[in-house]
């Protein structure tokens, strides 16, 4: 048989991977779940043109077509026009379509959650998936939305990050900025393309200040003196409304004072001051944030692991008002998206998170011989009635044998079944009498838990 060949960027965790990854899930659901978020799921495929809106090329698309008898048409339309549909490469587009689909029967400001596997066509590298599960949140009005849920939704994403330090997870931290501030500054500096300048102050990570400087004149036709104001106020950075003061000092320099600057820092005050009292140290304004997507109009976020930093925002998103509207009515909205594959792919990688167990099972009951399979059969159907999860060993091999099975397996305990039940903790060693109706092994063992890696 030839070698099997693994397809790079399709995770495929082992069991006590899986184990881990369950554990953040369910972690993230409680949290978003108490703070009043309902769960959802959308279809896997959409219409292209619409997967398409926010400016991704066919290439990151991946493209579905019927296979069809042969001399048919790979479609009706011979595979293009509106009926082509491709997989989701995020659940923002998606969730737009079903706002829009189900407005009339949603409660607004409808809080939604929603977790599910996307598709995207990049070229993997560490962190980066061509499928992978993302956890979104998002809060949507209908026709308004107050600026309070700018302040709430990052909140309550570092409430549910922050939840998972106790099992390993480095502490993070929630950059934030203003879309009206950036905007603000650089109209009133004189530059009109103002989504051209937010694409290079986005690629200051990757390419430095001095690429972004010449970028930005030469293709976005800043002078030397406008390219140097916008770096200087990407470089402005603070967990406290100093912030604030150090822009207006900024916009007072160069002459760049706008009544949307005004607003936008005040918001983004707003979110500062409140975030310090809830949350202290864990969101810190950063004007280099700038989401190079241009549908976001108020505050933009990006979340990183401390001491993991160069691994990229682990959870992005967003103010947008426009992205959902029926020409009628529009439905402005504001959402952070975790990368959850990408989370747990560092959490594993690193070593951070380990489970106790890859198996469900806390009990193996032992086969004396296989005349006696049922003994052994009724011992976990009793085990299990109280909710104790339990698996039969496979074969009547010596008992030193079906004790390595468990080993191997992370099994804590094996039961040998008789006219006096024993129960054997195999990592102690200690062996006790027992009874099937009432033994139970210590809560710690009953189930698989997530613990800090060593």
């Amino acid at each position: 048989m030839a070698r099997v060949t693994p397809l790079s960027g399709f995770p495929e965790w082992l069991p006590d991977g899986r184990v881990v990854e369950q554990h953040v899930l369910d972690v993230l659901r409680r949290t978003f779940e108490l703070h009043g978020f309902a769960g959802i799921e959308t279809r896997a495929v959409e219409p292209l043109d619409q997967l398409l809106r926010k400016g991704e090329t066919s290439k990151e698309v991946y493209v579905l077509r019927r296979l069809q008898e042969e001399g048919e048409d790979a479609s009706a339309d011979g595979g293009r026009g509106e009926k082509q549909l491709g997989l989701h490469f995020d659940l923002t587009v998606p969730f737009a379509r079903y706002v829009l689909e189900n407005a009339g029967r949603l409660a607004f400001p409808f809080k939604r959650y929603q977790i599910q596997k996307v598709w995207r066509g990049e070229r993997p590298q560490e962190g980066r998936f061509r499928e992978f599960v993302q956890a979104d949140i998002d809060v949507v009005g209908a026709g308004e939305l107050p600026y309070h849920y700018e302040v709430e939704v990052p909140l309550v994403m570092a409430e549910a990050l922050g939840a998972l330090r106790e099992v390993g997870l480095p502490p993070v931290r929630v950059l934030v900025n203003n879309r009206k501030v950036a905007e603000g500054f650089y109209r009133g500096l004189g530059l009109s393309d103002v989504e051209g300048v937010l694409r290079q102050i986005d690629k200051l990570d990757k390419i430095g200040v001095e690429k972004v400087a010449e970028l930005l004149v030469a293709e976005q036709g800043a002078t030397a003196e406008q390219a140097a104001a916008c770096l200087d106020l990407a470089a402005i950075h603070g967990s406290d409304t100093t912030v604030v003061d150090d822009v207006r000092k900024l916009a007072a320099r160069y002459d760049a004072a706008t009544d949307l600057l005004e607003t936008g820092l005040a918001e983004l005050g707003a979110l500062i001051e409140a975030a310090g009292a809830r949350a202290p140290g864990v969101v810190v304004a950063d004007l280099r944030i700038a989401r190079g997507l241009d549908y976001y109009t108020g505050s933009v976020y990006e979340t990183l692991l401390v001491g993991h930093e160069q691994l990229g925002s682990i959870c992005s998103g967003g103010r947008y008002d426009t992205l959902a509207s029926d020409g009628k009515n529009t439905y402005p909205g504001v959402g952070l998206s975790v990368g959850v594959s990408r989370l747990v792919s560092r959490l594993l990688s690193a070593g951070l998170m380990t489970a106790t167990r890859g198996v469900p099972t806390a009990v193996l009951v032992a086969v004396t011989d296989e005349d006696h399979r049922a003994q052994s059969d009724a011992v976990a159907a009793a085990l299990r009635a109280r909710g104790i999860p339990t698996d039969v060993a496979p074969s009547a091999a010596k008992f030193g044998k079906q004790i390595k099975v468990a080993d191997r397996r992370g099994i804590p305990f094996v039961w040998f079944p008789g006219e006096e039940h024993q129960v054997k903790d195999i990592r102690s060693g200690e062996q006790v009498g027992a009874d099937p109706t009432t033994w139970a092994p210590p809560a710690e063992d009953l189930h698989p838990r997530v613990v800090p890696g060593e």
